[in-house]
């Protein structure tokens, strides 16, 4: 597993599962019994932190019924509570610019997560050797994670590297980070050297979005992670097709691209209609009485 996953299921199990179910055993536990201990956690934890820890004890006697310990798994149709989703937050192309601009020399940074859509670990794991500036591609094959106040270095989250395209503006920002750093170093390195860590709320970025709010009331609060909906936000609307958006941001499948920027897609559709009614709609207002 990656670090950040067991990290999540191992603290389920000990502040959760474990305390209640230790001394049971697994021909005792009945459905009832686990809906009402779900019914319990659902009043004190997120919904996706409930269904995390339900999954550590489901899983439990998934391999209890696999051992033939249990013909079925009473954990199994227990009624979960619904996720929650946080509407993703869009920048402008104006207001990017702005916001690299305040970032300092993380300017590049800023420009590379809005328009690439990359994970900030593997932002994070960015050497100079990653970017081939002829090409205008980075390879990543790298994801630095930040996990218990350590940094693991592993593969990307897919488990594959990938290669992304830049834009040529974004290519000459990197250029000029990049300028008199060997190949093995780190792009955006931490102050001691390190792996840079994600932003917090006291952090450079928090700083130049306090001062694009200054400027812009307008202007939204914004993460990291946003950047990453931005960078899909304005590939979709530069045209590009689903499969396309998967790729870049390295999706398990463009079901899931699809899924996350549902409402951006429908704005698509409108437009789709529009262009119908150009195209389709004239020849049909031209040729609808001979039709008939």
């Amino acid at each position: 597993m990656k670090p950040s996953g067991y990290r999540s299921y191992e603290s389920a199990w000990r502040v959760h599962v474990e305390p209640r179910w230790r001394a049971a055993k697994v021909s005792d536990i009945r459905y009832t019994a686990v809906q009402a201990w779900v019914a319990e956690l659902a009043n004190e934890l997120s919904a996706s932190r409930v269904i995390t820890v339900y999954s550590v004890l489901a899983g439990v006697l998934d391999d209890a019924v696999r051992d033939r310990m249990l013909a079925v798994n009473p954990a199994r149709g227990v009624r979960l509570p619904r996720r929650g989703r946080r509407p993703n937050v869009y920048l402008t192309p104006e207001q990017l610019h702005r916001l690299a601009q305040e970032s300092g020399r993380y300017g590049s940074l800023v420009l590379l997560l809005g328009t690439v859509g990359l994970r900030w670990g593997e932002a994070a794991a960015l050497r100079v050797s990653d970017v081939n500036f002829l090409r205008r591609w980075i390879v990543l094959h790298e994801n630095a994670v930040a996990v218990g106040g350590r940094t693991h270095v592993g593969t990307l989250k897919s488990g594959r590297s990938r290669s992304v395209a830049l834009p040529a503006f974004v290519v000459d920002e990197l250029a000029a980070t990049c300028a008199g750093k060997d190949r093995d170093e780190l792009i955006w390195p931490a102050q001691n050297g390190g792996y840079l860590a994600p932003p917090t709320t006291k952090s450079w970025m928090a700083g130049a979005v306090n001062r694009c709010q200054k400027a812009d009331k307008t202007f939204p609060r914004v993460t990291a992670h946003d950047l990453r909906h931005t960078a899909a936000s304005l590939a979709i609307a530069s045209g590009a097709n689903p499969k396309v958006v998967q790729r870049m941001l390295g999706h398990a499948s463009a079901a899931m691209t699809l899924d996350v920027y549902a409402d951006l897609f429908d704005s698509n559709f409108t437009a789709v209609a529009d262009k119908l009614s150009e195209t389709v709609g004239k020849m049909w207002a031209r040729g609808g009485d001979a039709a008939i």
